[in-house]
């Protein structure tokens, strides 16, 4: 065999092994989702300003509605909620730990948790993450008797460590309909070794 084919043959099994724990990872997500309530969950890395005199948070409005938030610190999360109130979107907004997670079903998740249920849902549209600069909410998908949930847990891995000072955080958000359930911390049974130092995180799946 050339070595050119070698090469060849090496790539296309990389391709390979990538694209199955894409698929794996996905299908670990969902299926968590469907018995923890965590439908949606992403990681992205921002600014971490601990110890500065800079606020936890900021909010902006967009002029087509929608509401920018930066996260500097993970703290102040009840004058988070009241401020999303004042531009009318109802939110339960809990930090969690590294290898942490809210316990159960928190609520009727709009949407559900399949991919097929979720995808072009309310809770599937509701917040769009901004690389490196925070999320954005569309209050238009959080109706009348609606809470956006948005639950956000420290990561620990290789990456956050290299990237000081920015913090990385893993963010579960989806639109409950109806009473939303305090969050019980437990342990996650997700975290496993796709969140340790050196292994692929589910945003770059």
């Amino acid at each position: 065999m050339r070595f050119e084919e070698q090469i060849l043959m090496e790539l296309k099994a990389e391709m390979t092994a990538r694209a199955e724990r894409r698929h794996r990872t996905r299908r670990r997500l969902f299926t968590g989702a469907a018995v923890a309530g965590l439908a949606a969950v992403t990681a992205i890395a921002v600014p971490l300003l601990t110890g500065s005199e800079q606020p936890a948070y900021a909010v902006a409005e967009n002029a087509d509605g929608t509401i920018n938030v930066q996260l500097n610190e993970f703290r102040d999360a009840d004058k988070l909620e009241r401020d999303l109130e004042r531009l009318k979107v109802p939110a339960d907004i809990t930090y969690l730990k590294p290898g942490k997670s809210c316990e159960g079903n928190r609520g009727k998740i709009v949407g559900g948790a399949s991919p097929e249920e979720w995808e072009g849902s309310a809770s599937d549209k509701a917040v769009r993450l901004r690389p490196g600069k925070g999320l954005t909410i569309d209050p238009r998908h959080v109706g009348t008797g609606q809470t956006l949930v948005m639950a956000f847990t420290e990561r620990n891995d290789g990456a956050a460590e290299a990237a000081k000072p920015a913090v990385q955080w893993q963010l579960a958000a989806y639109v409950v309909e109806g009473q939303v359930k305090p969050c019980v911390v437990v342990d996650d049974p997700l975290w496993d070794d796709a969140d340790r130092p050196g292994r692929p995180s589910p945003a770059g799946s």
